[in-house]
């Protein structure tokens, strides 16, 4: 994991370091208990390069994929295991063949495995990744299995954070491959059984870099705003996305039952960027409503990761009758991953839970919860000097309360060099902890997971 160069890079430092060995350790310790209706696996995905690369030039978006996870049932942690998402570059640097499965493209962003988010849909197991290439299919151990374009009926792109409407038990995503499109981006709808169900291409100014989406029961957001492909960037190898001062921020909102992009309402909005909403709603026929978290840039000054980040939870109000909008910061607090109980995905919420940063960078503290309706905003440390992870939300057994249900977040513990899974109750936010299991190794600062609960797939 060495490398040559003495420049310095602050992703690649501390617990941004990548790890260097696949593990499987049933033994694990704990402190506290674990809920014994906590039955599945946490997963969590995040870039870990797998040989040197050049700290003058490595964005932090780029390393290859590597998926942590934890198995949980009867009250006890069954293992802990990490592999890296293997694809044609990876499993060449592993001495291995490559996977099987299509592929979206040839060469560059589209060999890499997956990075940015995993979890389970139509009883598989899948990490994700955004700009071109395909998901890629995993075992229950974690272990790949294929590329998998949805059974040969992905198009193109797909997103590393598509959208489950529990309604429908779809995903809706918003795709961009910039290396291919520079032009457009595409609405994809996945159903239940895993198969592409419906496309719209959407014309766009620019190839902006469209990291997210916001779904409601008849709405899905665009959110073309202006960090753009940089083509001197790209042509250097180089992550190719910068801020532009001169691209017009907007978001549109397409009618889920639109068959073309002629139906997006747009509205223009102040320069800024989101990588995650929270969640979105119809407050009535004529009213969308966005939570998200909102940074004044990125990308700036700073091409190698987001250390610009100022990011505040905002409510984004639209009317499509007037198209008027209107923008309130929910809290001051800074923070980022920003997760909701799933059972309320599209539908009106009340709390939302986050990771606090400081320093106006990805800095990340303890924990966050806020309440979206009074802006009440809760911080908690989950101990001297750690450093949380983007919090996930198991309900309770039997739970009818949104905030009854266990918080899962990774905590790296610089004292021991290592990371735990550590347990909180969502409702007893600030209360003692519930359980916290110690894992063999650190954990280095990824993106996103989820808990796949065993009946799930």
């Amino acid at each position: 994991m060495s490398t040559e160069s003495t420049a310095r890079n602050q992703y690649l430092e501390g617990n941004f370091a990548p790890v260097d060995q696949e593990l499987t350790v049933t033994d694990l310790a704990v402190t506290g208990t674990i809920p014994k209706d906590l039955n599945g696996r946490y997963m969590r995905n995040g870039p870990n390069p797998i040989s040197a690369v050049d700290p003058e030039t490595y964005h932090w978006f780029t390393g290859t994929g590597m998926v942590h996870g934890v198995q949980l049932g009867g009250g006890r942690a069954g293992w802990y295991r990490n592999r890296w998402v293997r694809a044609r570059r990876p499993s060449a640097e592993l001495g291995e063949p490559d996977v099987t499965g299509p592929q979206n493209g040839d060469g560059g962003v589209y060999d890499s495995g997956p990075n940015t988010n995993v979890g389970g849909f139509a009883g598989r197991t899948w990490a994700f990744v955004e700009a071109g290439a395909f998901p890629v299919e995993l075992d229950h151990e974690l272990n790949t299995i294929c590329r998998n374009d949805f059974f040969g009926t992905l198009p193109g792109a797909f997103s590393a954070h598509p959208k489950y409407d529990p309604a429908t038990g779809e995903l809706h995503a918003m795709c961009y491959d910039w290396a291919s499109w520079l032009d457009h981006v595409q609405y994809v709808v996945v159903g239940p059984e895993g198969r592409v169900t419906k496309t719209v291409d959407i014309p766009l100014p620019g190839m902006t870099m469209l990291h997210d989406t916001a779904l409601t029961p008849t709405m899905v957001a665009v959110f073309d705003l202006p960090v753009l492909v940089d083509l001197d960037l790209a042509f250097a190898g180089r992550f190719p996305f910068r801020w532009s001062d001169n691209y017009q921020a907007r978001v549109g909102l397409l009618p889920r039952n639109a068959d073309d992009a002629r139906a997006i309402t747009w509205f223009e909005i102040d320069p800024c960027y989101t990588y995650h909403p929270l969640n979105a709603f119809d407050l009535d026929e004529n009213t969308v409503v966005i939570d998200t978290v909102v940074h004044s840039r990125m990308f700036l000054h700073d091409i190698l990761g987001p250390s610009e980040a100022d990011g505040r939870l905002t409510r984004w109000t639209f009317r499509l009758d007037t198209g008027a909008f209107t923008s309130e910061v929910i809290s001051d607090q800074l923070m980022e991953f920003p997760r909701h109980n799933p059972s309320v995905g599209t539908k009106r919420h009340r709390f939302g839970y986050g990771v606090e940063t400081v320093n106006n960078v990805f800095d990340l503290a303890g924990l966050v919860k806020i309440d979206c309706d009074s802006g009440s905003t809760l911080v908690r440390s989950l101990g001297d000097g750690q450093q949380a992870s983007e919090a996930v939300f198991i309900a309770k057994e039997g739970a009818t309360d949104e905030d009854d249900g266990w918080l899962l977040s990774l905590s790296y513990d610089p004292k021991r060099d290592a990371s735990d899974l550590v347990i909180i109750d969502a409702a007893d936010f600030l209360g003692p902890e519930v359980g916290r299991i110690h894992l063999p190794q650190r954990v280095p600062f990824g993106f996103h997971g989820n808990f796949v609960a065993d009946h799930r797939g």
